[in-house]
């Protein structure tokens, strides 16, 4: 079965590298269902409508600022990147994504930022000093074992959380979060990585969370600054905005944003853990969304 797995990594790359030699080299490893979906999923890419600059997201609370060297896509494409192209489930309640340029989603190397917003209320970062983030990674791990029995009866891959990749930092300042998370697929040697930045405004929270894995830590961590600087809030929906007269005070503070539990409590928290870049010793199906495919033609070859 890894032969099977490693030709079809082969056939891919081959595929991407030159489409008229793969199309010659591929006709023994791939199938040809598989070459037109692959085909299929790189022409949606090439069609998508991609952005750069000053770009107002859909909800209107907050602009990004998009250097040359990223591009931005809207909610329904980037839906279609985190399912088809990477094998997530369906519901993702986003604001679009950002890519670097320099890879298309079924690159090895590519990793995106999918971008969302919960409309909490505000909240209060007072206790960001006191928290202990070891004992709340233990409390995390317990918590996303009881959400990988849930993943497992939907027929997805079980998840756990290995641990931090990089540990939570508050910046007062600008009101910006950040942390990373180590997560293991099934039986997966190769990990994925969660690495999640927050941005605290005046009614909520705005999430950007990088979908990667764990080898592309070190990239990630060196464009962390440029992609925090790249979203703000609005006028008027800014942190400094806030009006205790009017406004709504959330019910929980920054631990519960790293922990999760304000995922947890509207009901999102399974869809927020499950997002994953691909399988690496399943690059196919992690990759394609072509998991039941090639799953079905493992029973085949065991039965």
């Amino acid at each position: 079965m890894k032969q099977f797995w490693l030709r079809s990594f082969l056939a891919m790359f081959a595929l991407f590298s030159c489409f008229s030699f793969a199309s010659e080299q591929t006709d023994t490893t791939m199938s040809e269902e598989e070459k037109q979906y692959v085909l299929k999923l790189l022409g949606e890419w090439q069609a998508f409508e991609k952005k750069t600059g000053s770009i107002e997201l859909p909800n209107g609370v907050a602009t990004l600022t998009v250097p040359e060297d990223f591009v931005y896509i809207g909610p329904e494409d980037a839906n279609l990147v985190l399912t088809a192209f990477w094998g997530n489930p369906p519901g993702s309640k986003n604001l679009g994504m950002l890519f670097p340029v320099k890879y298309t989603p079924i690159d090895p190397e590519a990793w995106g930022v999918e971008i969302s917003y919960e409309e909490e209320g505000y909240i209060s970062d007072k206790d960001a000093a006191e928290i202990d983030y070891s004992e709340m990674l233990q409390q995390m791990k317990k918590d996303t074992a009881q959400t990988s029995k849930y993943r497992v009866k939907q027929g997805y891959p079980s998840i756990e959380l290995v641990g931090w990749a990089d540990k939570p930092y508050y910046d007062q300042e600008t009101k910006k979060l950040y942390w990373a998370k180590e997560l293991k697929f099934d039986n997966s040697p190769d990990h994925s990585l969660n690495y999640d930045i927050r941005i605290l405004g005046r009614k909520g929270v705005l999430n950007m969370s990088f979908i990667a894995g764990m080898e592309q830590l070190t990239e990630i961590q060196l464009n962390r600054e440029k992609v925090l600087a790249m979203a703000n809030f609005n006028e008027g929906m800014r942190y400094e905005d806030f009006d205790p007269s009017v406004d709504k005070v959330a019910a929980y503070g920054i631990g519960a944003l790293v922990a999760g539990k304000v995922l947890a409590k509207t009901g999102l928290l399974a869809a927020a853990v499950l997002f994953l870049k691909k399988f690496w010793f399943v690059i196919v199906a992690g990759l394609f969304g072509v998991t039941k495919l090639l799953f079905g033609r493992k029973k085949q070859q065991e039965s």
